[in-house]
């Protein structure tokens, strides 16, 4: 009987939520509510869906291979950012990226450094290359980047920096990032995910471009999935310098992001009405919930991104599966902690109902 090799077997797969009509059937419930993902609650731009409707509209092309350079994003993406197409690659959301990084960089052996907890994601990347994840903790639910730098040894060839955090949705700040670039030996590749960047409201929020425009070994990930709307495409952009890039092509999948997902991307961008709509969806949602939260005398952590991270007396299963009962899903964090998305006000106003019976 074939076995896979033991770092693999070794892995903790993630465990994706079911549908939410699979869910409703099996409770016996309607009117279900998703908060676990951190989904954009309003969906994607109106422009990008009628990209997307004439892009399914031209069925006979369909046995066309995507743009493998997916030129036309790339070259949107340069100009916004003020950064040389050369310098972006795409990924099936930025996941992928995560993975090529790893990929093109380590050898078996080799270790990368990153929070706990953090996106899952990283380590699982990282043992599925034969590598070893060291984990620091959070100090005050952010990255401690002092720490992380003390985590370092020859060994070391990847930092891993969620910024904002999930599941914690705190930021490290301009300060903090130069304080590690300017310490960190060279040879160790820093991948700053951004996931979650364009909800940052805080003016001290660390200036990642800075370090890429001054040749340092970074790799900074965003992505489509989150603000834009468009998780259900997978599709997200990592920016680098040439050389990077270059390296981590050659193992890239040669037609990676799909025809619908590039197009749909493009006139994302493009919507600047349907941005600062989702971002005043999210800040008025997040005031409510302090509120609501702060009245029911639980724990949170004050976020940067569209999630909050709550902190209970309850056991979080336990919560979770009130809630679940109730037609509200959440991620249960921990043994006390739940990640809960901030979404459409009548979602957030469901939510705090079933979360007062629950701990109640």
């Amino acid at each position: 009987m074939i076995k896979a090799p033991q770092h693999i077997r070794a892995i903790k797969p993630y465990i994706p939520g079911k549908p939410i009509e699979e869910l409703e059937r099996e409770l016996g419930i309607k009117g279900s509510v998703k908060l676990a993902s951190n989904e954009n609650p309003i969906g994607p731009s109106p422009r990008a869906i009628k990209a997307i409707k004439n892009t399914a509209n031209c069925l006979n092309s369909l046995n066309r291979y995507p743009d493998g350079n997916g030129y036309y994003l790339k070259n949107a993406l340069a100009k916004n950012l003020s950064v040389k197409p050369e310098e972006i690659i795409l990924g099936n959301g930025s996941n992928e990226l995560l993975d090529i990084a790893v990929r093109t960089f380590m050898n078996p052996g080799d270790e990368a450094v990153m929070a706990q907890p953090s996106f899952v994601v990283y380590s699982m990347s990282v043992q599925a290359a034969g590598c070893t994840a060291i984990h620091a903790p959070l100090k005050d639910y952010k990255h401690d980047l002092d720490a992380m730098l003390q985590a370092v040894t020859p060994k070391t060839k990847m930092l891993f920096i969620a910024n904002p955090n999930n599941p914690t949705g705190t930021v490290n700040t301009k300060v903090e990032l130069d304080r590690l670039m300017g310490k960190l030996r060279e040879g160790i590749l820093v991948v700053l995910d951004e996931a979650y960047y364009e909800y940052v409201t805080d003016p001290e929020y660390a200036d990642s471009l800075k370090h890429f425009r001054n040749g340092k070994d970074i790799l900074i990930l965003r992505t489509f999935s989150k603000l834009y709307g468009l998780a259900g495409l997978r599709i997200g952009y990592g920016i680098a310098r040439g050389d990077i890039v270059a390296e981590m092509n050659k193992i890239r999948a040669p037609f990676n992001t799909n025809s619908v997902a590039q197009t749909a991307a493009l006139e994302a961008l493009k919507d600047r009405a349907h941005i600062k709509q989702s971002l005043k969806i999210n800040s008025s949602g997040k005031k409510y919930l302090y509120k609501e939260l702060l009245s029911l005398g639980i724990k949170y952590v004050p976020t940067e991104a569209n999630f909050i991270y709550i902190t209970m007396d309850e056991d979080s299963k336990t919560v979770y599966e009130s809630l679940l009962n109730q037609g509200v899903i959440v991620r249960p964090m921990g043994p006390k902690e739940i990640r809960v998305t901030i979404g459409l006000p009548e979602e957030n106003k469901k939510f705090i109902k079933a979360l007062k019976k629950a701990v109640s």
